[in-house]
């Protein structure tokens, strides 16, 4: 039997990347896969030339199933995912890996739980998708603000915020998802279970300002009930839009008629294509960049109980670090569970409040 391993598929791009160098300065020697082997070979040169590589492709699937064996820890970057993520996750379940991957996308973190997750329990696989700024910190800030307010917490409400240039530092893949999820049906979780929702807004007050944040289909919904039975709601916001967040909750609730007109989803899966073949790397980290994040625990009469408040730094810095330290914890001592899981489910509550103080993911009460 081979040794397990750490296999980054995608390593070439620009999360891939970097979440190879956070491999690299934790000591890891992960196999990296990709597309082209000319770029394979100059990034395992510059991360000390002797790294193993291997050509895969999502068009040629049997590519991606030939590089995972059982006990390895997959990670994958290739976005984006509800198009090209589907052969990273079979070649993980049917091997009976733990796989990793760095998506924010709504429809494909719900068919993560709903669709692949029973046949990865049935392999001994564990997948854990949205590993990443989306949307470890926040699980964590949950799961925190809940074990805090205690049995009669009810709601729990969750809003993602970044200052700085963000806009500038989003590299193509990201703007290729964001494309690609406009016009994807959205949920929330109401009354015990999983809804349609579009559009929803609120108002947070972080760090004495008020924010708002504009509601988006994340992995808290389908991570956090079973943890915390009676939970009855889970909201998750974006609030990286500022101002415009409440003109874009109008808009979201126009864009499942928009969606449905001939041509649309075509035109916008061409747009998508073309940011990837021009858009480039995003800009270099920046001093300026941070993030927050911001988790408020309710009961059933709308009062709140607990509150926890995140603060870090570049969300794609967090996202390398934190899936370097999921993939080398699940190499050592594995994870907790097989099928889809949760950031907490999987390792554990106080070993992630580690983690993510080591990628500089802090928390202020």
């Amino acid at each position: 039997m081979a040794t397990p391993r750490i296999v980054l598929f995608g390593a070439t791009g620009f999360t891939g990347r970097l979440t190879a160098e956070a491999l690299a300065a934790r000591g890891a020697r992960p196999l990296l896969a990709g597309r082209d082997q000319t770029r394979l070979t100059a990034l395992a040169d510059a991360l000390g030339g002797d790294l193993p590589t291997a050509v895969a492709d999502v068009g040629r699937p049997e590519s991606v199933r030939r590089i995972v064996a059982p006990g390895d820890v997959l990670i994958s970057t290739v976005g984006p995912f509800v198009r090209w993520g589907e052969a990273a996750v079979a070649a993980a379940t049917e091997a009976g890996a733990v796989y990793l991957d760095s998506t924010g996308e709504p429809t494909f973190i719900k068919r993560i739980f709903q669709r692949y997750g029973p046949a990865a329990a049935a392999r001994g696989a564990a997948l854990i998708t949205a590993f990443g700024y989306d949307y470890v910190p926040g699980n964590f800030a949950a799961a925190l603000a809940l074990r805090k307010a205690g049995p009669g917490a009810v709601r729990v409400d969750v809003g993602y915020f970044v200052e700085g240039g963000v806009a500038r530092r989003a590299s193509a893949g990201t703007r290729a998802s964001a494309l690609g999820m406009i016009f994807e049906p959205m949920y929330g979780f109401r009354e015990g279970r999983i809804v349609p929702e579009h559009g929803r807004t609120r108002r947070f007050l972080v760090e004495g300002r008020v924010r708002h944040g504009l509601s988006i289909g994340a992995s808290e919904h389908f991570t956090l009930p079973p943890a915390h039975p009676g939970l009855r709601e889970v909201n998750v916001y974006l609030g990286w839009l500022g101002g415009l967040t409440r003109v874009a909750g109008v808009l979201a609730k126009a864009t499942p008629a928009i969606a449905a007109l001939p041509g649309v989803r075509r035109a916008t899966e061409a747009l998508a294509d073309r940011v990837l073949r021009t858009g480039g790397d995003g800009a270099p980290a920046g001093a300026g960049v941070s993030s927050s994040i911001v988790a408020e625990a309710y009961d059933a009469e709308g009062r709140r109980l607990a509150a926890v408040h995140l603060t870090g730094g570049d969300p794609y810095e967090f996202t390398a670090g934190v899936l370097a330290w999921a993939a080398t914890t699940a190499l050592a001592d594995g994870v907790h569970g097989t099928g889809a899981l949760g950031p907490v489910d999987a390792f554990g509550l106080d070993a992630l409040t580690r983690g993510c103080a080591e990628v500089g993911m802090t928390v202020r009460e």
